[in-house]
């Protein structure tokens, strides 16, 4: 599993334009948002940069958690 903190996550709007671009990616993915704390979190994805890539590229700043 791999887990981001998305700062700029702010809204529901938010949750499903990243889990769009999360599958976008990878369509079998499984994504587990959790707004209030700011984290997303994705199981069975291969390629965390690929990832992190889709949700920079909805328009957000995701930062892996080590």
């Amino acid at each position: 599993m791999m887990e981001f903190r998305v700062e700029d996550m702010t809204c529901n709007h938010c949750v499903s334009n990243i889990t769009k671009a999360v599958k976008g990616a990878d369509a079998g993915a499984s994504v587990d948002i959790d707004l209030q704390n700011h984290l997303v979190k994705v199981e069975g994805a291969s390629d965390p940069e690929e990832i992190a890539d889709a949700i920079r590229d909805a328009g957000y700043t995701p930062v892996q958690k080590k």
